[in-house]
């Protein structure tokens, strides 16, 4: 099996995927036991439709595309379902004694076996990626049998039994247990039901946008709503004002944390939920997508004793996940690290995480003081919303903290108007201020259908505006990894302001948002729009996802 591995590794540096020293990076940090495939995909290096292509080409081994696959239903009922996800594989295609069947790993002869046992038919092999083949058991295995069995348990009438929303087999309980599995699989960030007048919409925000994933009949809404609110601890006779709630759960022995809001709206209870995937945190600095210059400038922003940094953008921007990732880098036994968050996303080791609970009065500036009694070194604040916890914020910073914080503007020179706004007086926000993130996250080019394309004369003009040539723009045609968008995954643009003494003069004497921007450009700034216009230079977005998030002046 080893020599086997060896060749792939070649294959993919033959084939200019891969260079000699990702390949033994990859083969040092390999855990025991990984495959080669995995540890190279773990790190980002090649892509699973790279790997299947190699793979095809080393084992011959045909490799299949399962989207929009014309599956015959009854072959689903010959793999139990059980054994479809454990093993990877969804049966394809009968003909005469064989039966075709897809494996994310057609190396893997017992599960091949096991196959055989228990149809009966002589096994052929393809080759599908991990994504395709767990999708398609979502859709063939689960949610149709749900679909049929609940419309024909769930009346007109809206009768909500206490048993069919609690009890494990209630095709309602079964629904949505599918539901948040198809979600998480599709790594959506949130899921939203939205009541109409004659349906109840469900969509799903996957990379930053929604989309209609399916449609339910209007009387399923209340059964819905109810299991929903029951997961979330939630009062499910309350329907007229808005609740809040989480739901922890395991999906594909996967920790998710979903946050749950409702929203009483003319046709009923609109439930937004937030889904935050616990095993992927991203807590490394260097994974965040920061320009070389931003790096090395916010590395020194969050190293400093004292002072606050921000972090700054519209909600849904991965501001939090800067923050936690800063707070990783920070953490040792040295600091005593404090956060006050509402609500406490991520729990990271080493850190003491408290939570906003404004029923019983403690607010964001309350926890505040009492960190303050607690010696702390660092001092993180979920958001800073009113005057009382930006003047607090800044006392802890003159005296010889570091604040962490976050706030709602859409680019960094308005954050300190935003400060003075909330009554901060100039000298304070000057002498407290170290430095400014503003981020926005955009969509990712998908690797396995980027093309090349000329630029057309309208980027042309943009990037010549910015001071930059372009000759060449990346795009994706659309595959079944994308989901036919040409967009896969995300990564965050940043815009990074740090302040020097000749700034924090401009603030103190309440000069021009100008005047700061001039001074700014010639501190070698890289404003959102520079920085999103590099990346799409580097061919990692496009210029329409950029002038979605970024206004260009």
């Amino acid at each position: 099996m080893n020599d086997t591995r060896k060749r792939l590794g070649d294959l993919l540096v033959d084939a200019g995927l891969l260079t000699e020293e990702q390949l033994s990076i990859a083969l040092k940090e390999k855990q025991k036991g990984q495959k080669l495939g995995d540890a190279l995909l773990e790190r980002g290096y090649i892509t699973e439709q790279q790997l299947i292509e190699v793979l095809e080409f080393q084992l011959g081994i045909p490799h299949v595309s399962l989207y929009r696959f014309p599956f015959d239903q009854k072959l689903v009922k010959l793999v139990p379902k059980e054994m479809a996800k454990r093993n990877l594989l969804i049966p394809i295609k009968i003909d005469g004694d064989r039966l075709f069947v897809a494996m994310a790993d057609p190396m893997d002869f017992y599960a091949i076996d096991d196959l055989r046992l228990a149809t009966g038919f002589q096994i052929e092999t393809a080759i599908a990626s991990k994504d395709d083949i767990l999708r398609a058991i979502n859709k063939y295995y689960e949610i149709d049998d749900s679909m049929s069995d609940i419309m024909n348990e769930l009346t007109a009438q809206n009768d909500v039994e206490e048993e069919k929303i609690t009890s494990e087999d209630s095709p309602i309980v079964r629904l949505v247990n599918q539901m948040l599995q198809n979600a998480v699989q599709q790594k959506a960030s949130d899921i939203h039901i939205d009541p109409q007048e004659t349906k109840v919409l469900i969509r799903l925000r996957v990379d930053g946008v929604l989309k209609n994933e399916r449609t339910f009949p209007k009387h399923m809404q209340s059964v819905l709503t109810a299991r929903l609110k029951i997961m979330a601890n939630l009062d499910i006779t309350e329907h007229r004002v808005p609740q809040d709630g989480r739901i922890k759960m395991h999906i594909d022995f996967h920790p998710i944390d979903l946050r749950v809001s409702t929203l009483p709206t003319v046709y009923g209870e609109k439930i937004v939920m937030r889904i935050l995937d616990l095993g992927s945190t991203l807590n490394d600095l260097n994974k965040l997508g920061f320009n070389s210059l931003n790096q090395k400038r916010f590395m020194n922003l969050i190293e400093n004793p004292t002072g606050i940094v921000l972090i700054t953008g519209p909600t849904g921007s991965g501001k939090s996940s800067t923050l936690y990732a800063a707070l990783n880098h920070l953490n040792s036994e040295a600091v005593n690290i404090i956060t006050i968050e509402d609500p406490v996303e991520y729990q990271l080791e080493g850190i003491n995480q408290i939570q906003v609970n404004s029923n019983v009065g403690m607010t964001f500036a309350k926890g505040l003081r009492s960190i303050l009694r607690q010696d702390p070194n660092i001092i993180m604040v979920g958001e800073i919303r009113d005057r009382e916890t930006a003047d607090i914020a800044v006392r802890a910073s003159l005296t010889g903290h570091l604040v962490l914080s976050t706030l709602h503007t859409n680019d960094s020179l308005g954050t300190i108007t935003r400060l003075m706004d909330m009554g901060v007086e100039p000298f304070l926000v000057a002498s407290s201020l170290t430095g400014v993130v503003a981020q926005r996250l955009v969509r990712k080019v998908c690797r396995d259908c980027a093309t090349e394309q000329p630029p057309t004369k309208r980027e042309m003009e943009i990037f010549a505006k910015r001071g930059l040539s372009i000759d060449k723009i990346i795009r994706g045609r659309g595959c079944g990894t994308c989901n036919m968008t040409g967009y896969k995954g995300r990564l965050a643009i940043h815009e990074l302001l740090v302040l020097n003494d000749e700034m924090k003069r401009v603030i103190m004497n309440n000069e021009s948002l100008s005047k700061l921007r001039e001074l700014a450009t010639k501190n070698k700034t890289i404003f959102l729009i520079d920085d999103g216009l590099l990346k799409v230079k580097q061919g990692l977005t496009t210029t329409e996802e950029i002038l979605r998030v970024a206004v260009a002046e």
